[in-house]
């Protein structure tokens, strides 16, 4: 009755946890790494032939993004999940596939010229259909038996369609425990999907700290500030381009649209068309409609119950082909286009941005994180010039952001969820939290809930049987070139430090932006750069 811990540790990505019990190798998520990496984390310490079966708690491709590979490896096990994240993960590992094998023809392209070895795709798409094959979807709220001694049950975590916290029953001998991975806890009152469900019973807990260390503070008015945004942008006869996830935001929006329009809130083109341009969104989107009774939340079932679909609406198009794609931009009528990624680092949202950013008149609207590094960011902190296919294009759009919108639960939140426990857990284990947020979020647990907490780094072994540490992973640096270590450093965002980096970059672009200026405003800007280097130059 083991429990190992081998991703997303002291990070925020890469979920993997290594169960042994009742003669079975578990696997607990198999996710992928996205964005810059702090520390190593243990490979899985036996073969992936030897893996017995998988419990995922989400489709998100940092929970679930290396499942490919493990079949490449070697897994033919069954992977359990809910019905909601069985479906989306066919969608998916498909386009995660697609995207793998896309790079390493782009890489080996390049690479030959250059007399570089040949460039293998962590996994292809055949490896990506055979662990679909795998998937057995279950409702939620349901007790599995899957062996003598160990059940499992699914419990609706409230931050995406199908995503759960999944409860573990392990009996051996006369020793029962029950764990509880929290899976990601949503947020609550966002739109579409339910609240997460609380647990109230649970030996350990294993739980995530991804907003551990901040608040979302009040929900804005997000109908009323996107409509403000539309009929502002289109009124002055130019396009409302947002960047956007497909799976999860896309739908979020389209919720809000349909408000927008069944209540008439854009007055200049009341019947304005939205274009959603994006094959995995569309896909995406009508999963989410056949999901939508064990998912949706009150306010969008009373919708359904009255005949209306709350994620389409009047002058909703949709565009599967390149063709289709590029005829939008060729279309000269003012309309809100939504497009992967979004990020805007791949993806037909880069064609958008090229025949938009340059106009006045149009508005490239945020709705989500942008990892530093990404057009995205470069765009949203004011780069002033930004280079597509080639070729620089100024920012002469209007730039703004949806503040809010999250499908993680903050630190209150966070707080709330681990305090519906009835009784104290014997052991709560922190993960999913940059380093620091680990640390700051434990310990918050520790002093507030006088709960018994861990934040593990990769490598941590823990006999779940005796509440005792058999081994304690320690904090591996990933190797890095200069300039991924510079990067790594530059996103920790939550540190004063981290913050100063990007205020210094906010500088750069501000100076920039301001080439040409008048001299005059020009030297007065300079000194008062000067003036503070000396102040702190010390």
């Amino acid at each position: 009755m083991r429990l190992t811990f081998l991703g997303a540790t002291h990070e925020v990505t890469g979920s993997c946890y290594y169960l042994e019990a009742c003669h079975k190798k578990i696997l607990i998520d198999c996710g992928m790494e996205q964005g810059p990496d702090e520390f190593e984390n243990q490979d899985i310490p036996v073969s992936a032939g030897e893996i017995d079966l998988v419990l995922l708690t989400h489709a998100h491709i940092d929970h679930s993004g290396r499942l490919p590979l493990l079949y490449k490896r070697g897994f033919r096990g069954i992977v359990y999940s809910t019905a909601g994240t069985a479906d989306l993960c066919q969608i998916m590992l498909r386009d995660s596939a697609h995207i793998q094998m896309f790079e390493a023809e782009w890489r080996n392209r390049k690479g030959q010229r250059a007399g570089k070895p040949e460039y293998v795709p962590l996994y292809d798409m055949q490896d990506a259909d055979g662990i679909i094959s795998c998937f057995k979807g279950n409702p939620y709220n349901e007790k599995i038996c899957i062996t003598d001694g160990l059940e499992v049950r699914f419990v609706d975590a409230g931050h995406l369609l199908g995503s759960s916290s999944i409860e573990i029953w392990i009996t051996e001998g006369e020793c029962t425990k029950k764990i509880v991975f929290s899976g990601d806890i949503g947020n609550e009152r966002q739109p579409l999907i339910r609240d997460p469900q609380y647990l109230s019973t649970a030996d350990y807990v294993v739980m995530e700290s991804t907003y551990g260390d901040r608040s979302h503070g009040e929900i804005p008015d997000y109908v009323g500030e996107l409509a403000e945004i539309i009929e502002s942008t289109l009124g002055k006869g130019g396009n409302l381009v947002i960047p956007s996830f497909a799976v999860g935001r896309t739908q979020e929006l389209l919720y809000f649209i349909r408000k927008i329009k069944a209540d008439n809130m854009v007055k200049t083109i009341p019947d304005f068309e939205v274009y959603v341009d994006s094959p995995l969104a569309i896909e995406a989107t009508s999963i989410f409609m056949e999901h939508m009774w064990d998912d949706f939340d009150k306010e969008a079932l009373d919708l359904i119950n009255q005949g209306i679909n709350p994620i389409t609406f009047r002058g909703l198009k949709t565009t599967i082909t390149s063709e289709e794609s590029k005829e939008i931009n060729f279309d000269e009528k003012p309309k809100v286009i939504i497009s992967a990624s979004g990020m805007c680092e791949a993806g037909r949202i880069k064609h958008h941005l090229k025949h938009n950013l340059w106009r006045e008149e149009s508005t490239i609207l945020f709705v989500g994180y942008q990892a530093y590094g990404t057009l995205g960011r470069s765009i949203a902190e004011g780069a002033s010039k930004v280079k597509l296919f080639g070729e620089e294009i100024g920012v002469k759009a209007r730039i703004m952001k949806l503040n809010g919108i999250s499908g993680h639960a903050d630190n209150n939140g966070l707080i709330k969820w681990i305090s519906a426990f009835e009784k104290k857990p014997d052991k709560v284990f922190v993960t999913h939290g940059e380093d620091t947020v680990c640390d700051l979020f434990a310990a918050r647990l520790r002093t507030e809930l006088g709960l018994d907490v861990m934040a593990p780094y990769s490598g941590t072994i823990y006999d779940l049987a005796e509440n005792k540490c058999i081994e304690e992973g320690k904090p591996v640096l990933v190797r890095k070139t200069e300039e991924q270590a510079e990067l790594s450093l530059k996103v920790r965002l939550n540190t004063p430090f981290g913050r100063l980096l990007s205020a210094g970059e906010r500088l750069m672009s501000v100076i920039r932006h301001n080439e040409g200026g008048a001299n005059k405003d020009l030297g007065k800007f300079a000194d008062q750069i000067i003036s503070l280097c000396e102040k702190w130059d010390r």
